[in-house]
C-alpha cells in the first residue's frame, strides 16, 4: 500500500490540531465533573464510530500481534481524558492545556527507551523550543485555580498517558490494524475504562442540564472524532515525536478561542511563548519534510 504524500498527512494533522484546540473551551462550558464529561465524551464517540468499526474489523481483524497494543492504547486514552479533563476543575485552562501538551518530552523519552528511536538533533532542538514556548504560555497561570498543584499533576498525568496512547496506537496500526478498526476499539476500551469512575466517586450520571449534554456532544464530535482520528492517521505515517510536537499548537488555538469567546486577552509572556512554540513546531516539521524527501529520493 502506497504511503500518502507528506503534505496530505500534514494537512490532516493540522485539521486535527484545530479540532482538539476546541476541547478545553467545550469542557469549561459543560458544567459537570471531569470524569462525567470524559465518560460521556468517549461513550458517544465510540457509539458514533461503531458501524464503521464493525466493517473495518472484518477487513483488518484484531490479531495476537495488534490486540494487546490496541487494548492498552484504549486504557491509556481513558486515563488521559479522565485526568486531563478533571485538571480543568482545579487549575487554569492555559496551565492545564500547556502541561498536557508536554507530549513531545514523553514521546521522545519513551521512543528512545522502548523503541530504540533516538531522536535526531534537529528534532530535539524543535521539541525543546516548542516545550519552552508552551511553558511560557502557561507560566503566568500556574498558580491559579482552586487547587493548582493537583490540577497541574493531573494534567501531567494526562500528558504521559496520551504519549503512551500515541505510541501504542502507532504500533497497533503498523501491525495490520486499519485506522477505523483501531480507533473504534480504542475509543470503546477508553469508554469502558472511564464509565465506572463517576459511580466510584459518588457522582450523578444524569443530574445535569441539556446545555451540558450539548457541549459534551460537540466535544465528542469535533475534538474527539475529527481531532483525535486525524492525529491517529498522522501518527501512522509520521514520526511520533513530530506529531506530538505539532500538537503543541493546541495551547495557541485554545488561547485564541478563549480570546474570541471569553475576551481573555493573552499577556505579553503568552505571546512570546506562542512565537517560540510556533518556531519549534516549524523547525520540527521542516526537518520531517526534508527527511521524507531524502527517503523518497
Amino acid at each position: 500500500m502506497l504511503e500518502p504524500k507528506p503534505s496530505r498527512v500534514f494537512v490532516i494533522l493540522g485539521i486535527g490540531v484545530f479540532a482538539v484546540s476546541l476541547a478545553a473551551i467545550f469542557i469549561r462550558l459543560a458544567e459537570a465533573p471531569g470524569v462525567v464529561v470524559a465518560a460521556y465524551r468517549m461513550l458517544i464517540a465510540s457509539l458514533l464510530v461503531l458501524p464503521f468499526t464493525v466493517r473495518a474489523l472484518r477487513r483488518t481483524p484484531l490479531t495476537r500481534k495488534n490486540l494487546g497494543y490496541t487494548l492498552l492504547a484504549g486504557v491509556f486514552l481513558g486515563i488521559h481524558f479522565a485526568s486531563w479533563i478533571s485538571s480543568l476543575s482545579y487549575t487554569t485552562v492555559a496551565a492545564s492545556v500547556t502541561l498536557v501538551t508536554t507530549n513531545p518530552l514523553w514521546v521522545a523519552l519513551f521512543s528512545w527507551l522502548f523503541l530504540g528511536l533516538a531522536p535526531p538533533f534537529t528534532v530535539l532542538l524543535g521539541v525543546l523550543a516548542a516545550v519552552l514556548g508552551g511553558a511560557l504560555i502557561g507560566f503566568g497561570d500556574l498558580g491559579g485555580g482552586s487547587a493548582p498543584l493537583l490540577g497541574d499533576a493531573l494534567a501531567l498525568l494526562g500528558a504521559i498517558a496520551a504519549s503512551a496512547y500515541l505510541l501504542l496506537g502507532r504500533a497497533a496500526q503498523r501491525r495490520g490494524l486499519s485506522l477505523q478498526a483501531y480507533v473504534g476499539v480504542a475509543y470503546s476500551v477508553a469508554a469502558l475504562t472511564i464509565l465506572p469512575l463517576p459511580f466510584l466517586f459518588g457522582l450523578s450520571y444524569s443530574n445535569y442540564s441539556l446545555e451540558t449534554f450539548f457541549w459534551i456532544l460537540l466535544l465528542a464530535l469535533a475534538p474527539q472524532l475529527v481531532g483525535h482520528t486525524s492525529i491517529n492517521y498522522a501518527v501512522k505515517h509520521l514520526d511520533p515525536t513530530i506529531v506530538a510536537t505539532t500538537i503543541l499548537l493546541e495551547p495557541v488555538g485554545s488561547s485564541l478561542f478563549a480570546l474570541i469567546l471569553f475576551r481573555e486577552v493573552p499577556a505579553g509572556l503568552t505571546l512570546l511563548g506562542a512565537f517560540i512554540l510556533l518556531s519549534g513546531v516549524a523547525l520540527t516539521v521542516r526537518y520531517s519534510r526534508s527527511a521524507a524527501s531524502t527517503e523518497s529520493a
